[in-house]
């Protein structure tokens, strides 16, 4: 019988998606971030994914400065990995985003591997009022825009994290992601083992079906054999539904023992409430 793996839990605080109008429990502040951070390593994350906000107005903010006062306390106070994002917010550019990264030099940073529509203009539909004047904008701008990851903004950030000794959490928000990922691969600026993060459900991307999972994990299998680590993420909501998304998931690969890796973002950088209104 083939021995299983652990599992790696990777916890996503708070992310750049959704505004603190829409749950009172969105960390905002360092204090907020920090407790969070910690309390999810005492839980079992091994990995903590982090971005910053604007303490006041919640608003994502890609500065080092705003990341500072929560990254060395994380640090110590758990034995997590920290993680950091380059894909910041939607509206920022790529030398905004790769910013904290090139200025702490992190053990992990994520990279989204691509450009993609990022649609965040749906839940206006189920959130009417809002306490600050970015929050409403911010939403609505996602149907006219695009988040630009370029091959050369890919390089960029390769190579400058490269030679800080950073590895990467390598988001994968659809197919064309994965053959990006192998492009880079064989140029030799991307080396195994690598950690691939499947994202399902984010409007622009691949879907969450069970067929797409399928998919997604058969051609990451077929392009990179056993060079990798899987790892999957559902968008929001998707994660709370009933069953459970990441059983089915974890049905999907197979026993534990047939998973690359048995890795799970334990929430998405989407932590508010479900299609019920009810909290996640």
């Amino acid at each position: 019988m083939a021995k299983n793996r652990k599992v790696i839990i990777t916890c996503a605080v708070t992310g750049a998606i959704h505004t603190p109008s829409m749950s009172p429990h969105l960390p905002v502040t360092a204090e907020e971030i920090i407790d969070a951070a910690v309390g999810a390593a005492e839980a079992g994350a091994a990995l903590v994914h982090v971005h910053a906000r604007n303490p006041v107005t919640g608003q994502p903010d890609q500065s080092p400065e705003a990341f500072e006062p929560f990254l060395k306390v994380i640090k110590q106070r758990s034995n997590c990995v920290i993680n950091i994002t380059t894909g910041g917010a939607p509206t920022m550019g790529v030398e905004e985003r790769l910013g904290p990264c090139a200025h702490f030099k992190p053990e992990v940073a994520s990279l989204n591997m691509g450009s993609m529509n990022f649609g965040l203009y749906p839940m206006l539909a189920r959130f009417k009022d809002f306490k600050h004047d970015w929050e409403r904008p911010y939403l609505e701008g996602s149907k006219d825009r695009i988040f630009k990851n370029t091959f050369q903004d890919i390089e960029n950030i390769l190579t400058t994290c490269a030679e800080n000794n950073t590895r990467f959490e390598i988001e994968c928000y659809d197919i064309g992601h994965l053959y990006t990922l192998a492009h880079f691969v064989d140029r030799g600026l991307v080396k195994p083992p690598f950690f691939v993060q499947s994202v399902f459900g984010i409007l622009g991307g691949i879907g969450p079906h069970p067929e797409d999972v399928i998919h997604m994990k058969r051609t990451a299998d077929r392009l990179f054999g056993d060079q990798y680590q899987w790892s999957v993420l559902g968008a929001g909501a998707i994660s709370c539904r009933s069953p459970p998304w990441r059983s089915r998931w974890a049905a999907i690969c197979g026993s534990v023992s047939r998973i690359r890796s048995g890795s799970a973002r334990a929430s998405s950088p989407n932590p508010t409430p479900t299609r019920s209104g009810r909290p996640a």
